[in-house]
């Protein structure tokens, strides 16, 4: 079950539901779909994982929803939140191939900058990236993200070293597009 807190017009992101761990399991265990992500290494068990979806579930992470079929596509979230100096981490991903290079992980990131400026009111949000990544690196550029630094060859992967880029976006660099529509047409 989905509930729709954030709508794009091909997806809307949703309260992350605990029943899905098998589904991240496939996802996160697929080295073509880790292998872009921070955490290829590991290995991830269905206890393991819904241990984690567990403990995502109770914080600002949600799930990525298409949607035409309320079907689970990722998810994506605020794994690290500094409330003092209003900076958070966001971290994405799009678990089902079938929805790669249609702007799925695009809309959903606008959707989850829009919450993460609009309501948690940070000023800063950054992700990490390996520089061998280069669609996701075109999508975060297409929504804002600049590159902040680097840390130079932090990932061996097939013989071969890679930069992890930390990207960034300030709220003054981002327009909201969704929640401010919300608020202005309700004049609340």
């Amino acid at each position: 079950m989905y509930y729709k807190k954030l709508i794009g017009e091909k997806c809307y992101l949703s309260p992350m539901n605990v029943d899905d761990y098998e589904k991240y399991v496939e996802w996160v265990n697929d080295m073509e779909v880790a292998a872009g992500m921070l955490f290829a290494s590991q290995i991830v068990t269905k206890e393991r994982e819904k241990e984690l979806v567990e403990s995502l579930s109770k914080d600002y992470n949600f799930a990525i929803v298409d949607i035409k079929g309320d079907e689970l596509i990722g998810n994506i979230g605020f794994p690290k939140i500094d409330y003092i100096n209003r900076v958070a981490e966001v971290g994405l991903f799009i678990g089902n191939k079938e929805f790669w290079g249609k702007g799925y992980g695009q809309e959903a990131l606008n959707l989850a900058l829009d919450f993460g400026f609009s309501i948690l009111n940070m000023h800063n949000i950054y992700l990490r990236v390996y520089s061998y990544n280069k669609p996701a690196i075109s999508c975060y550029k297409k929504v804002g993200f600049k590159e902040a630094g680097r840390i130079r060859e932090a990932k061996r992967i097939a013989g071969e070293r890679y930069d992890e880029i930390i990207m960034d976006i300030l709220e003054d660099e981002y327009e909201s597009v969704y929640i401010k529509k919300i608020v202005s047409e309700k004049n609340f």
